[in-house]
């Protein structure tokens, strides 16, 4: 088992920037994948980021410009520094981990809503 808990999220103005920070806890050392998706009212959840415990990152469409995932793998930590935000930007960001044994979970969700 592994517990997920977000923070960082909130309202910031267009152009602003956040920091998300997700800590992984429970069966840590089981843990290869971190990263985060966004689901936006009405729409699917979509990925913005993943990286893996080597430090191999994926990001989603149209976010690398704007979006950088790291990891401190000491700390179980995967953060998400998001900068010029926009308003389509805004949407709950989800922690995800995924396991060596392809397991998968989900943080609780963090809003994160840029105002124009």
């Amino acid at each position: 088992q592994v517990q997920l808990v977000e923070s960082g999220g909130g309202l910031v103005q267009a152009g602003g920037s956040l920091k998300l920070s997700c800590v992984a806890s429970g069966s840590i050392f089981t843990i290869n994948v971190m990263g985060w998706y966004r689901q936006a009212p009405g729409k699917q959840r979509e990925l913005v980021a993943t990286i893996t415990r080597g430090g191999s990152t994926v990001y989603g469409d149209s976010m690398t410009d704007r979006f950088t995932i790291s990891r401190d793998n000491a700390k179980n930590t995967v953060f998400l520094q998001m900068n010029s935000l926009k308003p389509e930007d805004t949407a709950v960001y989800y922690c995800y981990v995924r396991l060596v044994t392809y397991k998968e979970y989900w943080g609780q969700g963090t809003q994160v809503t840029a105002s124009s």
